[in-house]
């Protein structure tokens, strides 16, 4: 979603377990807490941060607005600089500044880590108080029993969300993943996905992952919802 979507969003049903907002004018560590709890959270399939906004408490309805950020690219710079250092796994982001009524803010999308990846925790903490969990709207500290939930979802993980590779891109057709954004638009004309750019969908889908350098790969899953003939043909000669 783009920064225009959020704020819709967000005026709509507030933050929730999926979209977070604040003011961020500099690298908090609230903001790091909420990165932490997206990348941790089972099945969520990441969130979205937009930074640069407010919520105004004293209207009618309260209501989000921009207020802007004065150094976008430092603040950008920064969150992408402690995502890959602070945790015990380093965390790629995607972020990008975007204009909303004439004033700068940041969206940033978390992916959720992969099962051999979490717990995602702070290094200077470590367990179990340094990880997160995104819970409603809240990020909460992980318990003992979270913590042992997420090692045991390490033996969990089945082949089909397995990264293939040699894979990329560009062995994923593009009219295939339309025809399956014309079968969820029949059978549900209003899915909050049909509003997300093809990388988000195939994220939430569990067809792409990013690999341990940052780089989105195709799943096996992925390759065979979505994946070229030719692609198939090399990968999964036996279909």
């Amino acid at each position: 979603m783009n920064a225009q979507e959020l704020l819709e969003q967000l005026n709509l049903l507030d933050e929730n377990e999926r979209i977070e907002a604040k003011r961020a004018q500099d690298m908090g560590k609230s903001t790091l807490e909420t990165i932490c709890a997206f990348a941790n959270e089972p099945g969520l399939g990441g969130g979205w941060l937009l930074l640069g906004v407010t919520r105004e408490e004293l209207a009618l309805f309260p209501s989000y607005e921009a207020e802007g950020i004065a150094n976008p690219d430092k603040l950008s710079a920064n969150i992408a600089s402690q995502c890959a250092s602070v945790f015990n796994t380093p965390l790629r982001p995607d972020i990008s500044t975007e204009v909303l009524d004439g004033k700068a803010v940041i969206v940033v999308f978390v992916s959720e880590a992969s099962p051999q990846d979490k717990p995602v925790y702070f290094k200077a903490t470590g367990l179990p108080k340094g990880a997160f969990r995104r819970i409603g709207s809240t990020d909460q500290r992980c318990t003992d029993d979270d913590i042992e939930a997420l090692y045991q979802s390490r033996q969990r993980e089945s082949f089909d969300v397995g990264i293939v590779q040699d894979a990329g891109l560009e062995d994923l057709d593009e009219s295939a993943i339309a025809d399956y954004r014309q079968a969820r638009a029949e059978a549900n004309p209003d899915a909050e996905e049909l509003r997300w750019a093809d990388t988000e969908l195939l994220q939430a889908l569990s067809a792409i992952k990013r690999d341990a350098a940052g780089q989105w790969k195709p799943t096996v899953a992925g390759l065979l919802l979505f994946g070229k003939p030719v692609a198939l043909r090399r990968f999964f000669p036996m279909t």
